[in-house]
């Protein structure tokens, strides 16, 4: 999912199906909302909050480090079998191949 970029992307997670419409359909902006069912138009600043809290949120789980970790991690699959080696070896501690692997890229992607 992209990053919301526009109080729409915020206004369909206010309720539920086509509540809301543009007096103007080219120029999205708060003056031209208007509301199709019997609910309250929300407030500018709810919008405007609204959208705001959800980039927030996007951009706290799409940080780099994190995107940089997920590529670099062995696959699930791969894990687990370092996991089993480990556990065979009695290596279920730091001294095991799995911990190695994922402290490398930790290591080479910090948290900020």
């Amino acid at each position: 999912m992209a990053r919301a970029t526009h109080i729409e992307n915020y206004l369909v997670t206010v309720r539920k199906g086509q509540w809301f419409g543009w007096s103007d359909s080219k120029n999205k902006v708060y003056a031209n909302l208007i509301v199709h069912d019997d609910g309250a138009k929300p407030s500018e600043s709810a919008c405007t909050n609204g959208l705001k809290a959800m980039q927030d949120a996007w951009d706290l789980e799409n940080k780099e480090y994190k995107s940089n970790r997920q590529a670099e991690y062995p696959t699930i699959a791969e894990q687990l079998d370092l996991l089993y080696k480990d556990m065979v070896a009695d290596k279920g501690d730091k001294s095991g191949a799995w911990f190695a692997a994922v402290k490398a890229v930790k290591d080479k992607y910090p948290k900020e």
